[in-house]
């Protein structure tokens, strides 16, 4: 949901600004509303909106099945961004590692590696382990004991003694010959169980989900494996609940197990880790939309590092944030990515939430654009305002070009000091792929509709890569 401002900064409402710029001596700006954790919200009002589904819940409802489907999406999206941070990993050929990376998530039989299917495989020979030895403990506790089975006795022991009418002991055990005396009792609700327990019972919600999202990866080992996980964790959490393990609230202070037994440990640290993938998944799901702007982004850089005359000259220090920061995994400065093309001698640079965006794209709102200029001519420098809606439900192409292409008709008075023609549209496909334009003049706007996985992906991508390729060439004419 967006918002624009002029003047001073909104107050009373929870935002980010995505572009802020000066038209006609006027501040401006863009803001980015938060999606609701429940179909309605307020400041500003917002209804209907999908709800985020409970974990380990089947999906009964229309609702809670629209929900899933948004959920299943937003993790898709995720995955395509956080495989950047693999990517980075070797500077000199980042945009060419994501693009194999990419590649291999238009197969959606062959599902990209999760942080519970990391589990399922690191983590199974860890829970072998800790079923054979549940550590256990001996408690005191008063019992009615048989005299000839007294071993031990507190103050309070004697006191109930002393209490019983009789001249001795075996008078005073009365008819049972049962005294009170302490005892020791195995006790199996230990700190340290209590976290494994809660561990099971997190996976294996955590393992469901997964499998839900993936389910043409059937015939996959990953699949298979983490189905497996998912069994182990479930027969686990059974027989700690039949040993009367409660369940570790979040946030413990780990005990000297946890912090020194191996295999307790190891249960402690991906418990933690699992904890943190919700608490991620609330934040990307108040803001998913700046994440689907990332994703818009990447596929953007990389349709045009495809080209076979474009040389990266100039890349933005790209920060990996530890966790999401308001639907953000990572920072960087403007631009993002220059491209130079040898043959046609053009420099190309990608553009996201520019600093000082201009007048142009200001009044167009677009807080990602395309800057093409030749550096042997004089020619004024062009540039491609690209939109990045995200919604919940798939959007009318068709009325967004039209739009688009009108809005650009009308900002044409503006384009003093640069040439703004034509836009571009992105947003999620929704199991629909596809992509249209309409013109007005001399200005076009085409909308393409794409997602982060399976046929989605590839045919969206396919339509961006023909739009940059139209766009970069015919500015070489």
């Amino acid at each position: 949901m967006l918002g624009e401002f002029q003047g001073g900064s909104p107050r009373g409402l929870e935002y980010m600004t995505l572009l802020s710029g000066i038209v006609r001596d006027t501040v401006t700006g863009l803001a980015l509303i938060p999606y609701p954790q429940r179909d309605r919200a307020f400041a500003p009002e917002r209804s209907g909106f999908p709800v985020r589904p409970r974990s380990g819940q089947d999906r009964m409802t229309e609702a809670e099945q629209e929900g899933a489907a948004a959920l299943q999406h937003m993790n898709e999206v995720l995955a395509r961004i956080q495989e950047l941070e693999e990517a980075l990993e070797d500077p000199s050929n980042t945009w060419g590692r994501l693009r194999e990376a990419w590649r291999r998530a238009e197969d959606e039989a062959d599902p990209k590696m999760a942080e519970i299917v990391r589990q399922a495989r690191l983590m199974q020979p860890v829970l072998r382990d800790l079923e054979k030895r549940v550590r256990r403990v001996l408690r005191r506790q008063r019992e009615l004991t048989p005299l000839d089975r007294v071993q031990e006795m507190d103050r309070a022991s004697m006191v109930w003694l002393s209490r019983q009418p009789g001249r001795n002991i075996s008078e005073r055990a009365g008819a049972s010959q049962r005294i009170l005396a302490t005892v020791r009792r195995e006790n199996f609700d230990t700190l340290e169980n209590r976290v494994l327990h809660a561990y099971a019972r997190l996976a294996t919600d955590a393992a469901r989900e997964w499998m839900r999202e993936h389910p043409r990866a059937k015939s996959s080992a990953r699949y298979t494996q983490v189905d497996g996980f998912r069994k182990s964790c479930r027969t686990l959490a059974r027989t700690l609940a039949d040993l009367g393990v409660m369940i570790a609230p979040a946030g413990i202070t780990p005990n000297y197990v946890l912090m020194q037994d191996r295999s307790y440990r190891e249960v402690h640290t991906s418990w933690l880790r699992l904890l943190l993938r919700r608490k991620i998944e609330d934040d990307l799901w108040a803001w998913q939309a700046e994440t689907w702007t990332d994703f818009a982004v990447l596929a953007i850089i990389l349709a045009i590092d495809e080209l076979e005359e474009a040389e990266l000259v100039a890349q933005s220090p790209i920060s990996w944030n530890a966790e999401a920061v308001g639907g953000r995994w990572f920072d960087q400065d403007r631009p993002i990515a220059v491209f130079w093309l040898r043959d046609t001698n053009r420099i190309v640079e990608v553009q996201a939430r520019p600093e000082k965006p201009g007048a142009l794209l200001s009044v167009a709102r677009a807080h990602v654009a395309l800057r093409i200029s030749d550096p042997s001519r004089t020619d004024l420098p062009r540039r491609v305002a690209v939109w990045t809606p995200h919604a919940m439900r798939r959007i009318a192409l068709e009325d967004c070009a039209k739009e688009a292409a009108a809005l650009l008709q009308q900002m044409q008075p503006l384009a003093q000091t640069e040439v703004l023609r034509h836009g571009l549209i992105m947003t999620p496909a929704r199991g629909q792929a596809g992509a249209t334009s309409a013109s007005l003049g001399r200005v076009t706007a085409k909308a393409i509709a794409l997602g982060p996985a399976g046929d989605d992906l590839a045919k969206g991508f396919n339509a961006v890569r023909d739009f940059v390729r139209s766009e970069i060439y015919e500015a070489s004419e």
